[in-house]
């Protein structure tokens, strides 16, 4: 990837799942509905603010709902999210 994050910012690949409705019925990504807003880390900045938060590339991190901006490099759409944007790390 040819996105670095600068200073207290991270690069997030928002997870992609398929929503099923309760009868079964999979709702296609043509459907209006919700943003996911967890994702998986895949760059880190070097600021002081994001280091202090212990983030590495791998972690699944939830993040605000209208956080951060959406950027799209070669077809893949990430968000660059500010410390205060993550929420919480998943755990394994």
């Amino acid at each position: 990837m040819k996105l670095k994050p600068l200073g207290d910012r991270i690069v997030v690949k928002p997870s992609t799942e398929e929503e099923v409705t309760k009868s079964g019925i999979v709702l296609p990504d043509t459907v209006e509905k919700e943003k996911k807003e967890e994702g998986e880390v895949v760059a880190v900045g070097s600021g002081e603010k994001i280091n202090k938060l212990n983030l590495k590339v791998g972690d699944v991190v939830i993040f605000s709902k209208y956080g951060g901006d959406e950027v799209t490099v070669e077809e893949i759409e990430y968000k660059v999210l500010k410390d205060e944007d993550v929420l919480a790390v998943l755990e394994k």
